[in-house]
């Protein structure tokens, strides 16, 4: 019973210790996704703001 007690602080310890390691690796993904986003609405409301602005005025 120990060695299965022992197994398992033991695991819960090495998952605690990757999740800790990888934080930052997620953050910096989710700054680079977050980035792209921004650009990708960025263009689009561009080319919308532009194209609304060659329209002939209707009045």
């Amino acid at each position: 019973m120990d060695a299965v007690l022992t197994l398992l602080v033991g695991s819960i310890a090495q998952a605690d210790s990757l999740l800790m390691e990888s934080r930052q690796l997620i953050g910096l993904i989710a700054a680079a996704l977050a980035a792209m986003l921004a650009a990708h609405l960025g263009w689009h409301g561009t080319d919308r703001l532009i194209t609304w602005r060659q329209r002939p005025d209707e009045d």
